[in-house]
């Protein structure tokens, strides 16, 4: 039997029942406030004693409580005061109950990680494991170290501002839509408080992280930019060796794959790609082992004929390789060229004489070493367009390089970089491809080099690592930041189903001939749907750590920060110094080259 619809009677009785009560919530404080007030203004005034305690006779017949008061003090004291206090706290109240009902609306924080919940995180559990992960620290009086020294701070608690940081054996992922902070929240300020050597990886260069980070940290150490494409305008100050790495079997496999991963994604990688890898790892051997530059490969590649890197693999004992490199140039014919094209196609950045000049030996200008740079506080920009092909290749071959050469160094510094490495893989899936990288960040936490890979969505790197690659990353990766903007509904349903569910009560009212009855209920549901996760705001994230339950942070943009205006400044003077050399890099007369010439 379902229960009695409520009657006419009822329900205005209900309605005059609440009338009643917001009626004597406002006139009974608001009666203690005349009494007082009138008392007050007849002290004050000095026109009479303080009256006994009546609210109803100050409100309603105030000349038998102050029969000598004038009217003037007494309306100001009775009336006038009382009301506009009275205002004053409506209005703050229902502000106070707008705001945090539009908060609760639009920040779902109901079941989500409370400080206690996400306590390693907090700075003084940070700042205790700082001191156990950095040696130079140990010394440090108690209390005295600062936000930069003790993790990367990923934002605050909400709600609450309590700062939530990454320790510095943390590995972290972040996601996030373009435009929803994923630089200004997160790549800037993890390179500007960074205790030890920067390296960053982007595809834009004016009013970004570039721009932002690049005075600062040429305050604390030296800059260096790698920027093959003049993504920056950057003038060539520095040459690396690409084939440094490439002194070993491995690491001549690791360079080609850097290549070939730039150019062709892992599902669409087939025999030739496979064959022309195979083909630059004996001949990057050769040149490697035999002091040639990269440029070499090039014209091996143009001339099958050339026995040079066979005759060079016998050199240095690799009879095997040399004999596989020389049945492909003796193979079907049809078969070579196609290794051979395809090979070609791979290096086909290195035939601009302009990208191949900050890979090959310059003694007018530094030359960068990997090994160098994991010991000090110097920056490495990393710059290439998106869809770079090979050149992002040489991008993603620098990074790797940097990254194993300070796992080394680590290594023979006791097993941990201090001050550790930050490296910042802004945009990842398109300017640096490392075709193992799920598999690095396994062990790379545990030698002070902490990356952080920020993509645009995880289809993104499940484009660039497959299903099972893209999977280890997410797995490996300690901290996760999800950021506003996911719009794909299978991540939203994963994220939703990681997050969990949680008890909800549900109260209803019936009305019934016998009266009007209360019950609660529960029933499970999701803490965030996918829906929710979905119109999540920009500037705040989902954290997903090891072993914690799901926080909800505010992010903290760098143009928040107290030095927000000097560093605003320096982004602006870079940002000009970028338009001036393109302006003259236009009208330069000879074209590209009179202009790097003169830079």
């Amino acid at each position: 039997m379902s229960p009695a619809r409520p009657s006419a009677s009822s329900t205005g009785t209900d309605a005059l029942f609440h009338l009643i009560l917001i009626v004597l919530a406002v006139v009974v404080p608001f009666a203690h406030a005349v009494w007082l007030g009138g008392n007050l203004a007849t002290i004050l005034s000095g026109s009479g004693s303080w009256a006994p305690y009546a609210p109803t006779a100050a409100l309603m017949e105030p000349e038998q409580l102050w029969p000598s008061t004038s009217s003037t003090p007494l309306t100001v004291g009775r009336l006038i005061a009382p009301t506009t206090v009275t205002a004053i706290a409506v209005a703050v109240g229902g502000w106070w109950w707008v705001r945090h009902r539009e908060a609760g609306r639009s920040r779902p924080v109901k079941s989500l990680a409370t400080a206690a919940e996400v306590k390693p995180l907090l700075a003084r559990a940070t700042a205790a494991k700082a001191r156990q992960l950095r040696p130079s620290l140990v010394t440090r009086p108690a209390g005295r170290l600062a936000a930069s020294e003790i993790g990367i701070r990923l934002g605050d608690l909400a709600p609450g501002h309590q700062a939530v940081f990454a320790s510095f054996e943390d590995v972290g992922l972040a996601i996030m839509a373009p435009r929803s902070g994923k630089t200004t929240s997160l790549a800037v300020p993890a390179i500007l408080s960074a205790p030890g050597a920067v390296l960053l990886t982007s595809n834009k260069a004016a009013s970004d992280a570039y721009t932002v980070t690049l005075e600062a940290r040429a305050a604390v150490g030296r800059v260096w930019t790698l920027d093959p494409q003049q993504i920056a305008r950057a003038p060539r100050e520095l040459w690396w060796n690409i084939l440094a790495e490439a002194a070993t079997p491995e690491g001549a496999q690791r360079l080609a794959g850097h290549f070939v991963t730039a150019t062709i994604s892992e599902s669409d990688q087939d025999f030739w790609s496979k064959a022309a890898q195979n083909t630059l790892t004996s001949m990057f051997l050769a040149a490697s082992n035999t002091g040639r530059p990269v440029t070499d490969v090039l014209a091996w590649l143009a001339a099958p004929a050339d026995r040079t890197p066979i005759d060079a693999l016998k050199d240095i004992g690799e009879d095997a390789r040399a004999d596989q490199l020389e049945g492909t140039v003796a193979g079907a014919a049809e078969t070579r060229d196609g290794i051979y094209e395809t090979a070609r196609q791979f290096l086909a950045c290195l035939l601009d004489p302009a990208i191949a000049a900050w890979v090959t030996p310059n003694p007018d200008v530094p030359q960068f070493r990997p090994e160098d740079f994991a010991t000090g506080r110097d920056t490495l920009y990393l710059l290439s367009k998106d869809g770079g092909g090979g050149a992002s290749g040489i991008i993603a071959a620098a990074a790797d390089a940097v990254m194993r050469a300070a796992v080394r160094q680590a290594e023979r510094d006791g097993g941990r970089l201090d001050p550790p490495m930050i490296c910042v893989l802004d945009e990842a899936a398109n300017v640096c491809k490392i075709a193992d990288l799920p598999d690095l960040y396994s062990h790379l936490g545990s030698r002070g080099v902490l990356p952080l890979t920020i993509l645009q969505s995880y289809r993104q790197g499940q484009r660039v690592w497959g299903d099972t690659g893209m999977d280890a990353l997410w797995s490996a990766s300690t901290t996760k930041i999800i950021g506003s903007g996911i719009d794909d509904p299978d991540f939203a349903d994963k994220l939703s189903r990681l997050i969990g569910d949680h008890e909800v009560e549900t109260i209803s009212h019936s009305h019934s001939e016998q009266g009007r009855s209360t019950s609660i209920s529960t029933r499970t549901e999701r803490i965030l749907p996918p829906d929710r996760i979905r119109a999540l705001p920009k500037g705040q994230g989902l954290l997903l750590a090891t072993g914690l339950p799901v926080a909800l942070l505010t992010l903290k943009p760098w143009y928040r920060q107290p030095d927000a205006s000097d560093i605003a400044a320096a982004s602006r003077r870079q940002t000009a110094l970028i338009t001036t050399r393109v302006l003259e890099h236009t009208a330069a007369p000879d074209g590209p080259d009179a202009y790097e010439q003169a830079a």
